[in-house]
């Protein structure tokens, strides 16, 4: 019996170390990774479940790992340090790393031209693939970003600063048009998103958006070209001011003094406030606007009255 016993002990300190020893060599093994995570709450298996889904060298082992050492891992963004190591370093930076984080703030109005070189020389990132990670993943080629101050990691690449972004815009856009309809439309919402983008553009305070949204529906219901400005300020244009000679030799389908109708696609990103007054406009009969010297717009239904402010103006 007592032989039994030993022999038994023996087999079980055995097969102890011979898992130990495995385990201690798969915690040595190589494992790649991305330089930054985004680490959820939540618990031990819950967090190496989602992380398993974008790296599939994860398994249980880890899972086990972190509790018998009682490791817990952060939440948030981190910072790996690197992109090759053991999955002992993995394991270890995940419960002790933190990601530096920036603020990078898109005013409403801005075009997502000017925002990738604000954002990618904060950062750190090259624009030109900014840009191009925006212009790929985005569904739409202008308006699909929400204008707020983002803490980004710093570490994180272009495609994944893009992705970050354009997926907080998604989500905002769906809680907006949720909140408003009762449901999501996205040939809807573009509609409104070009629509805004102009109000934006053009009106000088929030007060001004819905009477500017007016104009705009009054001369569309009319078969009037819009004819204004704003239209001429996207992608790196954002800021430049719009003259007779621009306005002539724009041949891009922004150009709302050659085209008819809305553009096809918005010319920046908007705010709320322009969203609401595209899809609430005012009541007006007004066709026609100036910016006074006062920095606000003088509005008219009558060509004759606009000329006459023009006039003022220019005085």
């Amino acid at each position: 019996m007592k032989t039994k016993t030993l022999m038994m002990a023996k087999w079980v300190l055995c097969i102890a170390l011979l898992t130990g020893v495995s385990f201690i060599y798969y915690l040595n093994t190589g494992i790649t990774t991305s330089k930054v995570l985004y680490i959820p709450q939540g618990s031990i298996r819950k967090i190496i479940a989602h992380l398993h889904e974008r790296n599939s060298e994860l398994t249980l082992l880890d899972t086990a790992a972190l509790r018998l050492f009682g490791g817990r891992p952060q939440h948030g963004w981190i910072d790996m340090g690197g992109t090759v190591m053991t999955h002992a370093d993995y394991l270890h930076r995940l419960c002790t790393s933190r990601a530096a984080l920036k603020n990078v703030t898109l005013v409403p109005g801005e075009t997502t031209f000017i925002f990738a070189m604000q954002a990618a020389k904060a950062l750190d990132l090259n624009a030109t693939k900014l840009r191009r990670a925006f212009e790929r993943l985005a569904p739409w080629k202008e308006g699909a970003l929400v204008p707020d101050t983002y803490a980004l990691p710093v570490g994180l690449d272009e495609n994944g600063t893009a992705a970050l972004l354009l997926s907080h815009a998604a989500r905002t856009m769906r809680q907006w048009s949720q909140t408003i309809f009762g449901d999501w439309n996205a040939a809807r919402w573009h509609r409104y998103v070009v629509i805004a983008s102009i109000v934006q553009k053009e009106a000088a305070s929030n007060d001004e958006m819905p009477i500017v949204a007016s104009v705009i529906y009054n001369r569309l219901n009319k078969g009037m070209k819009l004819q204004m400005d704003g239209s001429l300020n996207y992608g790196r244009f954002s800021h430049i001011p719009v003259d007779a000679g621009r306005i002539r030799k724009d041949r891009s389908g922004y150009n709302t003094y050659h085209i008819k109708g809305l553009p096809k696609e918005p010319v920046c990103n908007v705010s709320f406030a322009a969203l609401h007054a595209a899809i609430f406009p005012a009541k007006t009969d007004y066709l026609y606007f100036v910016k006074g010297s006062d920095g606000k717009h003088r509005f008219t239904r009558y060509y004759s009255t606009h000329i006459r402010n023009i006039k003022h103006v220019t005085k």
